[in-house]
């Protein structure tokens, strides 16, 4: 059968980048103009509703995972070592990551090129739910930082306001995700190579 006449699966089919984890390749689900939050089906690799957004709570950037990369036991180590606690595990999902670009890029459903810089060691309940945050590579405005502490304050605010309530629901009395750090360029850099090695046992077998 010849694979290249069918749809590779974002998840699994398309690479994480020769130069992981310095640049790898981001797929796309959300865009900042979204009111309606995709995600990708894990069977079909299609995208699909999530949720509508509820509130006009809106991702600054653009978002979705880095192919072939897994949130288990070695990524939640590094949160459990950062916290001083066991009992995290990780949330069995693709690593997140958000892109920063000065351009207006309408629709998810691509795979974009980016330098992770830094990220936020967020917790969904007893879970790692890390979001790296990058930039695309060789972008106008953004793509000559290297680390998150060269992103305005005001950036970053607005990336954790939307991480920290784009969850909730009406009626909640606490948030669903607490952000317990942020963590600069190195760290995320070991983020992602715990996950390739994450998805390297769990899929050994698959790939």
């Amino acid at each position: 059968m010849n694979r290249q006449k069918f749809k590779a699966h974002p998840w699994h089919g398309i690479s994480r980048g020769e130069n992981a984890p310095e640049i790898v390749n981001c797929f796309i689900e959300i865009v900042p103009t979204d009111t309606v939050k995709y995600e990708v089906d894990k069977e079909t690799g299609y995208l699909k509703i999530d949720r509508p957004q509820k509130y006009s709570n809106i991702i600054p950037a653009l978002y979705g995972f880095v192919p072939q990369t897994y949130s288990a036991d070695r990524v939640a180590e590094i949160t459990n070592k950062a916290l001083g606690t066991t009992d995290i595990e990780g949330d069995h999902d693709p690593v997140d990551i958000c892109v920063l670009t000065e351009k207006d890029i309408t629709h998810g459903d691509i795979i974009v090129k980016a330098r992770p810089i830094g990220g936020f060691r967020l917790l969904d309940h007893n879970q790692a739910d890390d979001k790296l945050i990058a930039v695309l590579e060789n972008d106008a405005i953004y793509g000559c930082l290297r680390d998150i502490t060269d992103l305005p304050t005001m950036v970053i605010e607005r990336l954790k306001h939307y991480f920290t309530t784009y969850k909730d629901l009406p009626g909640d009395k606490s948030p669903r995700c607490i952000l317990t750090d942020i963590y600069d360029v190195n760290t995320a850099r070991e983020v992602i190579r715990m996950a390739i090695e994450d998805y390297d046992i769990a899929f050994r077998n698959e790939i």
